[in-house]
């Protein structure tokens, strides 16, 4: 499992990001979108008690030609290669556009257009809610945590519940919250198997708990609205206290020796065929790219397991080598869909020569 960042390390940069975010309900017609010839971009907007100008992310740029209908790959090709016409594109949409957008801002950047009815649950109210809950976990050992542009994770393990795979290969129940600001994706708090002899973490993929950021409309339609993460409403009170109980049932013995035993129903699956098109296939159905499909089937034959648990595992293992914890974790969750596949799906991966 990709480390990530210490817990005061996670700690800090929450705080520090508390004083520096600022969150807006602005029209449409209010935004001012300009573009320099090294590709750069900025929004201004207009209305406002004081000039309020920012940079602009990749995410939001894409949020921002998403929400104007600009086929994303044009919008990037005028950004680099057209820069006046693009402004002229997206601000010409931006007068006519009627809707009104949230603007989440960082450290003087725009870092995501999302809709004015997106319900913020932001990670310092998540980690301070949940936090204390995974602590109180039978020996809780916080495995990994990391904050990156799209994501906050909270992975944990609580070694007490264990199950041998085979002699001397014990896999570990925990538990993984995790949670987007900036619209890619819900808070989610799902169950996680962490193996010891190579401390590779699986993601199930029942969810036990998905809150959606859809809420009511903020604000009056002509108006800019400002506001800051030191108030949330009841409802969002009473889901975090809700966060308790879930996280308990993802690591009840329950949960784990269910989730153990799809783990170890694929000790028995034979990679009958030829490995290197098992993982050929695996990468097609799955979208991986050369370079993972040949990282993969590295740890595939490196670990010498021929097995369904093998390919599970090398998929796993493989997770720890990538740089981007976002898709580290990606394939932490695609080892958690293997052991969910049925007998049918598995022959067409064991089997394919």
């Amino acid at each position: 499992m990709k480390t990530g960042r210490t817990l005061t390390s996670l700690a800090e940069e929450l705080e520090r990001q508390l004083s520096s975010k600022k969150d807006l309900i602005v029209p449409a017609s209010f935004m001012r979108h300009s573009t320099d010839e090294a590709g750069s971009t900025r929004l201004a907007i207009d209305g406002a008690a004081e000039p309020l100008d920012f940079g602009v992310t990749p995410l939001a740029r894409r949020q921002l030609a998403e929400k104007l209908k600009i086929p994303y790959a044009y919008f990037d090709r005028m950004r680099t290669d057209q820069p006046q016409l693009l402004d002229r594109n997206v601000n010409t949409w931006l007068q006519i556009d009627d809707s009104r957008r949230m603007v989440r801002t960082l450290d003087g950047n725009v870092r995501a257009l999302l809709s004015d009815r997106y319900h913020r649950i932001d990670n310092y109210a998540l980690a301070e809610s949940v936090l204390p809950v995974l602590k109180r976990l039978p020996d809780a050992q916080i495995v990994s945590a990391e904050l990156t542009d799209t994501r906050m994770y909270l992975k944990v393990v609580t070694p007490q519940l264990k199950v041998e795979m085979a002699p001397g290969d014990i896999v570990q129940a925990g538990v993984v919250v995790s949670n987007s600001e900036v619209g890619q994706g819900t808070v989610s708090v799902q169950p996680l198997l962490f193996r010891l002899v190579c401390r590779n973490g699986l993601i199930a993929p029942d969810f036990m708990l998905r809150k959606t950021h859809i809420g009511k409309t903020i604000g009056k339609e002509s108006e800019i609205t400002v506001f800051k993460d030191d108030t949330l409403a009841s409802d969002d009170r009473t889901f975090l206290l809700m966060v308790r109980d879930i996280v308990q049932a993802a690591v009840s013995e329950a949960t784990f020796r269910q989730t153990a035993q799809k783990l170890q129903r694929t000790v028995g699956i034979r990679l009958a065929g030829d490995p290197v098109k098992t993982v050929e296939v695996l990468a097609q159905r799955y979208t991986l790219s050369d370079d993972e499909r040949t990282g993969v089937l590295r740890h595939l034959i490196e670990d010498g397991q021929l097995s369904g648990y093998g390919l599970v595992n090398a998929v796993t293992h493989y997770s720890q080598t990538v740089a981007d914890y976002d898709r580290a974790t990606e394939f932490e969750a695609l080892g958690g869909r293997l052991i969910e596949l049925s007998a049918q799906e598995w022959k067409g991966l064991a089997e394919v020569a």
